[in-house]
């Protein structure tokens, strides 16, 4: 699989799912387990990758902002969900957190922004397929920290100030 296919199944079942990410995780489950079992694994690595790529200081300040606070757990989830919104929100995130203020058409905390089930997705599919556990990916190891400048999660004025946008639309 290659990430043009790891996208498109992606977008694909977001559509379907109508953005709901407990629907938009079934639905990739389903899909993928319509793949055989390699392809699986491939999209494993795919996820994987881009869930790595996505630790970063100012993706949890985003998050942060969007959720009205966002611990350990809530920033892995949140970083499943982004993922989930497709290529173009993720890589627009990664570039400028503060541009999800533009790319989100809209966010509620309530519903949106956990997206743990579908980081669980190709677990899942390739359990059932196989009836074994899904094999190691062989990626480099996650990273320890997130990457870039550390921010005060608890400063609101921090955060305002990094991320205008998202505080303008999201908090005030």
């Amino acid at each position: 699989m290659d990430e043009t296919e790891f996208w498109l199944l992606i977008d694909e079942t977001r559509a379907e799912a109508g953005g709901d990410p407990e629907d938009h995780a079934d639905l990739l489950v389903e899909r993928l387990m319509r793949l055989d079992p390699d392809r699986v694994t491939d999209f494993a690595r795919h996820f994987e990758v881009r869930y790595n790529r996505a630790y970063q200081w100012d993706l949890w300040g985003a998050a942060t902002v969007l959720l009205g606070g966002a611990s350990e757990d809530a920033f892995d989830y949140f970083r499943c969900w982004l993922i989930g919104q497709g290529r173009h929100v993720f890589e627009g995130a990664l570039h400028d957190p503060d541009r999800l203020a533009e790319l989100l058409d809209d966010f509620d905390e309530e519903t949106d922004g956990d997206g743990e089930d579908l980081g669980y997705a190709a677990e899942e599919a390739y359990e059932q397929l196989t009836g074994a556990e899904l094999p190691d990916l062989a990626l480099p190891p996650a990273p320890a920290e997130p990457q870039g400048i550390p921010l005060d999660l608890a400063d609101e004025d921090a955060l305002a100030e990094r991320f205008p946008a998202l505080w303008e639309r999201f908090r005030s």
